[in-house]
């Protein structure tokens, strides 16, 4: 790292990143900010990660690692909100991040903010602290592209998004962080970001935390019967996941040759099932299920913390994303990581990530049919299934966290070569 580079204060206004997966508003943003935060500790850099306070029983410091903790800032009620109703609390979210590192005596050489909440606060710290400090951004998910999938406007991205989007990309920050080249050219074409302010930097994966894990015992360490195979779907539950298009093409494959489903189990990870009052979408989906006459293939497990994905992906014979939008898929590159093969849409950066017929299979999205004959294919062949696990496990290595560090590093040393470090006073 740039040996100027000694503390970054790196923003996760709306969403924790200790928080489980498949939780509201929950999912591979979480999991980036906690693994990308931990390995630049591990490098020597002190990285303190601000996120609102959203429980009023959690320490407001939580240790992430070697020099990495987590600082929950109060800013608005302690309760989850949706992101339209944290962007009125932002004042106050600045005025925590000002007053700790004031209290700490520390200052920062940049500023590394996620999601677009975030990167108005970045301006607002800037403006505080002085304008030589530098904004690294990345958005993880495009308002625009919410609304190209949009299935109602309840779904659409609101204005202050897309406004708040445009006004990080043309005004705030000093570089863009796209996770594919797909995300890069939205955001030129979309919101007319500047081409020289883009690097494309993938998220990556802990070799170490995702090392193979034998099939039985991962089975046995989630309560699952070692014989059974497991289709396994992670995921927060909403719309633009697809779930729905698994359970049509798990009915279909039952209608066709259900013999092959007798001993197979659909593990949906996400979500609240034993809710008193279930979500929207949650309810939908259990009644898809009831009304396809699948329910004794699938099965929805709730979210889990994030320490316990791997031996669900170790236990399961196919990882299932049939998304309508993915900016990158991090779910794929865990699966893949432990050998896994992964069946997705060729959307977003899972057209990027899982190589068609290599790592695992590409699937048109919102069609049943094509997904449900390559989850057959999976099933029946054995020697496919490993086939496509060893190569998916081989083409990881190459997002290990270590070379998408070293890729950042790169962006944060040519920022900081041209800002001053700014002392908080």
């Amino acid at each position: 790292m740039n040996d100027s580079i000694q503390r970054i204060a790196v923003l996760s206004v709306h969403t924790c990143p200790l928080a489980m997966l498949g939780g509201k508003k929950t999912g591979g943003m979480n999991v980036y900010v906690r693994d990308f935060c931990r390995e630049l500790g591990r490098r020597g850099v002190q990285v303190d990660v601000y996120t609102r306070s959203q429980d009023d029983c959690i320490p407001p410091i939580h240790e992430l690692g070697d020099n990495a903790r987590v600082i929950h800032v109060p800013a608005g009620p302690e309760r989850f909100l949706k992101p339209t109703e944290v962007a009125d609390h932002l004042d106050q979210f600045v005025e925590g991040v000002i007053a700790f590192a004031a209290q700490e005596q520390i200052s920062y050489d940049l500023i590394h903010s996620h999601y677009w909440l975030s990167g108005i606060v970045a301006g607002q710290l800037r403006e505080r602290w002085g304008r030589p400090l530098p904004i690294i951004h990345m958005f993880h998910t495009l308002g625009h592209m919410k609304n190209k999938i949009a299935r109602s406007a309840g779904h659409r991205a609101p204005q202050i998004r897309i406004d708040g989007e445009t006004k990080v990309i043309q005004e705030i920050a000093d570089s863009l962080i796209a996770a594919t080249p797909s995300e890069q050219e939205q955001l030129i074409t979309l919101y007319g970001a500047d081409p020289a302010k883009i690097a494309v930097i993938p998220p990556g994966v802990d070799p170490e935390r995702f090392a193979a894990i034998p099939k039985a015992e991962a089975k046995t360490r989630i309560g699952h019967d070692p014989c059974k195979r497991i289709i396994l779907l992670a995921a927060r539950i909403e719309p633009l996941k697809g779930i729905d298009t698994l359970l049509r093409a798990v009915a279909l494959v039952d209608e066709c040759c259900h013999e092959i489903l007798d001993e197979t189990c659909v593990v949906i990870v996400g979500g609240d099932p034993w809710a008193e009052t279930l979500d929207a979408e949650m309810e939908r989906l259990q009644q898809l299920r009831d009304e396809l006459a699948i329910t004794r293939f699938v099965t929805f497990v709730g979210s889990k913390d994030q320490m316990l994905l791997p031996n669900y992906y170790a236990a399961a014979d196919m990882v299932v994303m049939p998304s309508h939008y993915e900016s990158f898929g991090l779910v794929a590159l865990e699966a893949m990581m432990m050998g896994t093969p992964v069946i997705a849409s060729e959307v977003g950066g899972l057209a990027h990530l899982v190589k068609d017929g290599v790592t695992g299979f590409h699937v048109p999205a919102k069609d049943p049919k094509a997904l449900s004959l390559k989850i057959y294919d999976l099933l029946e062949h054995e020697a496919l299934r490993e086939k496509l696990g060893r190569q998916a496990n081989q083409y990881a290595q190459n997002y290990a966290w270590s070379r998408i560090i070293d890729q950042m590093r790169t962006v944060y040393a040519a920022e900081t070569a041209v800002h001053v470090p700014v002392t908080i006073v």
